[in-house]
């Protein structure tokens, strides 16, 4: 893979960008940056966990679509989901049709639902790394880490499905709880 491209704005990126231009905008507004909150936080974990198997280039087209059948990722509201739910989302070809996933992304709003204001927001960021240097190439962003480990494990302990160590250092690395951006990526500048 390339390390970096260059769009037709002469900036350089991340190679994993390309050309399509929601992949740019991604990249360039969101992948990275610091995001707080538990509703935002629980919405990027359920994102990551759909897109296990999957480019994340679906996830992000099918996006809106996402957050218009489960209620904004508001943890409470997904909590309150029932069979009916599960069905009429199994039916819905603008979402990743994936029974397992969609009960996954109810059962996790049912353990964020039930934590204090702040509570999940806080344990997802504690097991933050300490800031590092930004990779130098592609070849050294790792896939897996002893924190995204960790944290895996512990939301596994608490019942959390489709939390992985590769879905959470994607979790991770677009949470911005850690910066992959490549040095020479004008993010990476940022």
């Amino acid at each position: 893979m390339i390390d970096l491209v260059t769009g037709s704005d002469d900036r350089a990126r991340c190679g994993w960008v390309g050309a399509d231009p929601e992949y740019v905008r991604y990249h360039d507004e969101e992948w990275g940056r610091p995001l707080r909150g538990d509703r935002a936080l629980f919405e990027k974990a359920s994102l990551e966990g759909f897109q296990a198997g999957l480019s994340w280039i679906t996830i992000l087209r099918k996006r809106p679509r996402f957050r218009e059948v489960f209620a904004g990722f508001e943890p409470a509201a997904v909590a309150a989901f029932g069979p009916d739910d599960v069905e009429r989302l199994m039916t819905d070809a603008g979402i990743v049709r994936n029974r397992a996933k969609i009960e996954a992304v109810i059962g996790n709003a049912v353990r964020v639902a039930a934590m204090a204001p702040g509570e999940f927001d806080a344990l997802l960021w504690s097991f933050a790394p300490p800031e590092a240097p930004h990779p130098s190439s592609l070849a050294e962003v790792p896939a897996v880490t002893a924190e995204s480990t960790a944290l895996s494990t512990e939301l596994r302990r608490r019942g959390f499905r489709f939390v992985g160590p590769t879905t959470m250092y994607a979790l991770m690395q677009s949470a911005g709880m850690v910066d992959d951006h490549v040095a020479g990526c004008w993010r990476a500048a940022a």
